[in-house]
């Protein structure tokens, strides 16, 4: 079954933060909106200031990645092998630059070394040990995995197997619309839990996981990657934004979409070019904000 809905009409700006598709405990479900409301709060205040779509997402993420109870930075989730490796991208509507890493090692702010990869210019996806050389290159040091792997994430590794891959903790994502029009998504992930080592899922991926056009709008996606690279979900949602239709009736298309044609569960959040906002899940909770000119943040699971 989809779930989702609006943000309201278009805004000088806004921005929409997601926490992760999946089913988070009862008692765990206001202080996951609360995380991000507070990653929200933090990008709106680039926007209010004038600043760009693109810095302002990556701030949400950062605040994402800091935060332990999300599957992204540090507290993400562990292979079969129980290694951190982590994904993230980031993309400007505005010429439709972008950068990503995938199967990165442990490095505080995955989301801040995809955005080193977008104004490098020269490649676009970085993976493993290439991307951990790239990142160093620019500056960002190397986390020792202790630092990164929480007691949490630990004890649950321990359980092994399908027991370890019903952790509540999923992909976290911005997007946002500015004053100058401008669009753009981040997405950043541990992945699956108890993946393959190697694996890579949607959310480094362009077109999947994370997109954005000025012409249309921009998407960041959570769920079962597998699924969301089927149906490319964020490039077509996006197409459809393009051709007029409304952000929350996108939303819930794309969510349908993931669901019947992707054969996987997940959710998005979503900013048209106007600066409405939509998000959609098909999962039992995934915790969302959002922030426009207008006011305070809107939050919930």
């Amino acid at each position: 079954m989809v779930t989702g809905s609006g943000g309201g009409g278009a805004a000088d700006y806004c921005i929409g933060i997601h926490g992760g598709a999946g089913n988070i405990p009862l008692a765990a479900r206001d202080a996951h909106a609360e995380g991000c409301a507070a990653a929200a709060r933090a990008g709106a205040e680039i926007l209010a200031r004038g600043g760009s779509a693109l810095d302002a997402v990556q701030r949400a993420v950062e605040v994402l990645e800091d935060d332990p109870r999300f599957n992204a930075g540090t507290g993400a989730c562990l292979t079969e092998s129980g290694a951190l490796e982590l994904d993230a991208s980031i993309m400007s509507g505005v010429n439709l630059a972008a950068g990503a890493v995938c199967t990165l090692p442990p490095f505080r702010h995955p989301i801040a070394i995809a955005r080193a990869a977008l104004d490098d210019g020269r490649h676009i996806l970085y993976a493993a040990e290439g991307a951990a050389r790239f990142a160093i290159e620019k500056g960002f040091e190397r986390e020792p995995a202790d630092a990164m792997i929480t007691a949490a994430v630990r004890e649950h590794w321990k359980l092994g197997g399908a027991r370890a891959e019903s952790y509540a903790g999923n992909t976290v994502g911005a997007v946002a619309r500015d004053k100058s029009g401008h669009v753009a998504a981040a997405t950043s992930t541990g992945g699956t839990f108890f993946k393959r080592d190697g694996r890579v899922g949607d959310s480094p991926i362009i077109g999947a996981g994370t997109y954005a056009d000025d012409g249309a709008g921009a998407l960041s996606a959570t769920g079962m990657g597998e699924g969301i690279i089927r149906v490319c979900l964020a490039k077509t949602t996006v197409e459809w934004l393009r051709s007029g239709m409304p952000a929350e009736e996108a939303a819930r298309a794309a969510a349908t979409l993931l669901e019947e044609r992707g054969h996987g569960a997940g959710g998005l959040v979503l900013v048209d070019r106007h600066g409405a906002f939509g998000f959609a899940r098909t999962t039992p909770t995934m915790s969302w904000a959002t922030m426009t000119s207008a006011g305070e943040p809107r939050r919930g699971h």
